[in-house]
């Protein structure tokens, strides 16, 4: 009875090795035919065509100016502190029409308040310590220049005690829906210019376009290296570089 569980298991072990040269055999035939038909794919590929990226880039000179500042007064009743803002804001808007803006490129916010309570160990004791009001002040205008120099004068209308906050000027490209056709246009005579100098030192050449990508558009402070994969537009500055790419695949021949 023993020899013949014997014989079993020996039975068993050689089918379970043949079993297993055989699976190892077939899954190494797999791999090797698709190893064969992925090399294969990239070949084709890479016969179609060349891809490079060309780009084009041009200093654009901002025509609109968004300036927003804000006038900040705390006081122990409500009331107060929003009279005192008014002041702020008529003080503010004096210094404005006085440096050359005109009243119908200010635009005034509304009036916003809020209570200072005092806590204690982190709880609210329910206590009012005072009350804080707030009002933006906006200028539009197309002088940008005009808005450049207001801003780095307002030293001057602090001095006098007037509560501002300045957050600086934002300055906007209204031309750049008319720059785009211009660029895009050069970037794709640059990625050309790269294609055939890249198939040429092979003793190739190229052919027609078979594919066009346009990336982002980067509204950058002059010679930025700044770029981000949904487009930048710097907003500081009134000097820009605005630059354009393209990727694109050309035939070889």
């Amino acid at each position: 009875m023993s020899q013949n569980l014997e014989n079993n298991k020996v039975t068993i072990e050689r089918n379970k090795g043949i079993f297993l040269i055989a699976a190892a055999v077939i899954l190494s035939i797999a791999l090797g035919g698709g190893l064969m038909k992925v090399g294969a794919g990239f070949a084709s590929r890479a016969s179609d065509g060349i891809t490079v990226t060309g780009s084009a880039k041009v200093e654009a000179t901002a025509d609109n100016a968004v300036w927003t500042l804000s006038v900040a007064q705390s006081s122990p009743t409500v009331s107060t502190a929003v009279s005192k803002v008014s002041d702020g804001v008529k003080a503010l808007s004096s210094y404005l029409t006085a440096g050359g803006v005109t009243n119908d490129q200010i635009t005034l916010g509304a009036v916003s308040t809020y209570a200072n309570e005092e806590y204690v160990n982190g709880n609210s004791t329910g206590r009012i310590l005072s009350y804080r009001a707030n009002r933006d002040v906006t200028v539009r205008t197309t002088d940008v220049q005009l808005v450049s120099k207001l801003s780095q004068s307002i030293g001057d209308l602090l001095q006098t005690g007037v509560p501002v906050n300045n957050y600086g000027p934002q300055y906007y490209i209204s031309t750049l829906s008319e720059l785009r056709p211009k660029l895009l246009g050069e970037a794709m005579k640059d990625a050309r210019v790269r294609a055939e100098s890249i198939t040429k030192a092979v003793g190739g050449s190229v052919g027609a376009v078979i594919n066009v990508k346009s990336g982002p558009f980067q509204v950058t402070t002059q010679d930025s290296t700044q770029a981000a994969d949904y487009g930048a537009y710097d907003t500081s500055t009134i000097t820009k570089t605005v630059t354009s790419t393209v990727s694109v695949t050309f035939k070889t021949k």
